[in-house]
């Protein structure tokens, strides 16, 4: 009984010590490094068309590298052709009809109305002197009243026929109105409104770069329709690179906006430093760690925005690479 007692008390003893052991053991093994992982991200812009046509030329592929102004794509658009020509004819009508209204009357019209003016002078002549001689005798009780009210109507029409062909001279003399020379400028206006409009949609069918950076995807076929706005090429700008983390809430210590932190890129091998751009949260819904059943809290995540420190450091990097981040 006595044996059985000591080995009971030395096998506790082992238990103790070895407990012991695996307690000190733990405090000595350094804490676990966190891993933040996230990827590269860029800006880009996507190439549309603002006007129906078909792919006329395609002049990049994907993975090249483009420059501000370079043309990537070219469309033919015939009924955008037809609408400028019309638009053109529009518009020298227009000019014409100007042109008129400014010049006036043209010499042969000029004459014919002096010549109708000197023909209605005459007969006004005429028509005083008649009345003149018929007044006399009517005077004289040679001639009746109704001969004298005949005479004195025809001199008044005559006169009244002067004054009308005196005042088609004087128009024709004087040109258009003011108000009619400013309609028909008012119609070349118009006109070359339309044209330039027209003429914006021609240039509409030549597709530019509208910054430095590589060409990511093409969606059309040489020879395919694309309707207003269709997408036709992604363009990703090499230069403005950023990266975007994941952190759950317990990890973001020393993660402040401002800050710079190192971060390990595996595509490159390289360190890099990164400055920290923006925290925001990324909602309820996002990725989330619920804790409570663990008589803690929940941990909410929130997405980092980080920026190089050196754009010399991501010359090389392309969307979505791997970016790592050590705590």
């Amino acid at each position: 009984m006595k044996r059985r007692v000591n080995l009971t008390v030395i096998f506790a003893c082992v238990l103790l010590c070895l407990i012991a052991a695996v307690i000190l053991v733990g405090l000595s093994i350094p804490e676990k490094l966190e891993t933040i992982q996230g990827e590269v991200e860029m800006t880009d812009y996507r190439i549309s068309s603002k006007v129906p046509g078909r792919v006329k030329e395609i002049r990049v592929e994907e993975g090249d590298r483009v420059k501000k102004g370079d043309t990537l794509i070219v469309l033919e658009a015939p009924d955008v052709m037809a609408k400028l020509n019309q638009a053109n004819a529009a518009l020298e009508a227009a000019e014409a009809i100007e042109q008129k209204a400014k010049k006036g009357a043209r010499q042969e019209q000029i004459q014919g109305a002096y010549e109708m003016w000197q023909k209605a002078k005459a007969g006004l002549e005429v028509a005083q002197k008649t009345y003149e001689r018929v007044a006399g005798l009517y005077a004289d009780s040679v001639v009746s009243a109704q001969k004298m009210d005949e005479v004195t109507a025809q001199l008044n029409a005559m006169k009244a026929t002067e004054r009308a062909a005196k005042s088609q001279y004087d128009m024709a003399v004087n040109g258009a109105q003011k108000e009619d020379i400013e309609a028909a400028k008012a119609q070349v206006n118009r006109a070359k409104g339309a044209v330039s409009e027209v003429s914006s949609y021609i240039d509409e069918t030549r597709l530019t770069a509208l910054e430095d950076g590589e060409v990511t995807e093409i969606f059309p076929e040489l020879g395919e329709l694309v309707g207003t706005g269709s997408p036709l090429m992604n363009v990703a700008m090499t230069e403005k690179v950023w990266f975007t983390f994941n952190v759950r809430e317990d990890l973001l210590k020393g993660l402040t906006v401002g800050a710079e932190v190192e971060a390990y890129m595996p595509a490159t091998d390289k360190e890099i430093k990164v400055r920290i751009s923006k925290i925001k949260d990324v909602g309820t819904y996002a990725i989330w760690k619920a804790t409570k059943a663990l008589d803690k809290y929940d941990l909410k995540t929130f997405e980092v925005k980080a920026v190089p420190v050196d754009m010399a450091d991501v010359k090389d990097v392309r969307e979505g690479m791997t970016v790592i981040l050590k705590k």
